[in-house]
């Protein structure tokens, strides 16, 4: 029975993350992409730390632990992703800056159908077999597919029929969880997850990284001055990452051969499930800071702040 979930893998992932853009998509305007003007300075600092910060982080914590391929390949693949529907629903709930997290997340996302193979080119690559060959246009063809078209039908539908979109997005993003459940449980009946290799120090380095984009996209934007709710915004958005993608990118670049599935691929798998339910741990807990107002409490300013 597992066989068949290996044998397709990679569909039920594209099924998700369809599911799931297709729900984000409706609930978004080409107004949340131009309202970054308002605030175009959080905004430059948010695409910064996503497109330089986080794998700048992602490579540091690969090269200075040493890390082995699979569980390098995974944290790349959530270095390379951008923000999803998750980080919007927190900051929501932070009472963070939500249409600069939503810009964030959508610009990102298309972006990412560039930034995405670029990054895995950068920090994955060495790491692969020597016989492996990064496959960039197919991840752009996949974010195509899979990510930018249902994320714009998501927008036309919401365009189209504003009543109804609401419930449509509801019934997608819902929907899509339960894909990732049936994942996760195909996966770990076929060997798929793979936690015991991975083993309890590589648990603790991914959620170090975890804690160490926090800080970073906490300290980074307070540096920046800016207001409280974008920095809530930024720091949700570079913390939750779009662990949908991640899953269909993994599908991609590890697909099961003979319903054989790859080792590397088990770990990077592995890594993303890590990834994707510490994430919300973490989210959790900017969230509860941010609505106690406790981080305002060490408020950060550069040298020439306090000169003044």
């Amino acid at each position: 029975m597992f066989d068949v979930y290996l044998q397709n893998e990679f569909w039920f992932a594209a099924l998700q993350l369809i599911l799931a853009m297709l729900g984000m998509g409706a609930t978004l305007t080409l107004g949340d992409f131009t309202s970054v003007l308002k605030a175009p300075k959080a905004f430059g600092v948010g695409m910064l730390m996503q497109i330089i910060c986080v794998p700048l982080a992602a490579f540091l914590f690969i090269k200075g632990f040493s890390l082995e391929a699979g569980l390098a390949a995974g944290i790349a693949i959530c270095a390379a992703i951008p923000g999803g529907t998750i980080s919007n629903i927190f900051t929501f709930f932070a009472k963070g800056h939500v249409p600069l997290s939503i810009s964030l997340s959508g610009v990102t996302t298309m972006a990412s159908l560039l930034t995405t193979p670029l990054i895995l080119g950068l920090l994955a690559t060495s790491y692969l077999p020597e016989n492996f060959t990064m496959p960039s246009a197919q991840i752009a063809q996949d974010i195509v597919l899979y990510l930018l078209i249902p994320l714009c039908l998501g927008m036309l539908i919401l365009k189209r029929f504003p009543k109804q979109a609401p419930t449509l997005s509801k019934i997608c993003v819902r929907l899509s969880l339960l894909v990732i459940v049936v994942m996760v449980v195909g996966a770990m009946g076929a060997g798929r997850v793979d936690f015991e290799s991975i083993g309890f120090k590589n648990v603790v380095l991914i959620n170090g990284l975890i804690a160490f984009l926090v800080f970073i996209s906490y300290l980074i934007p307070k540096i920046n001055d800016l207001k409280s709710t974008e920095v809530s915004a930024i720091n949700i958005e570079i913390t939750v990452r779009n662990i949908n993608l991640g899953l269909l990118i993994n599908a991609s670049l590890f697909p099961a051969i003979g319903g054989i599935a790859d080792p590397i691929g088990n770990i990077a798998f592995s890594t993303l499930l890590i990834y994707g339910g510490s994430q919300l741990i973490f989210g959790t807990g900017i969230v509860m800071l941010a609505k106690l107002n406790i981080l305002n409490l060490f408020p950060v300013t550069v040298a020439s702040d306090t000169q003044n």
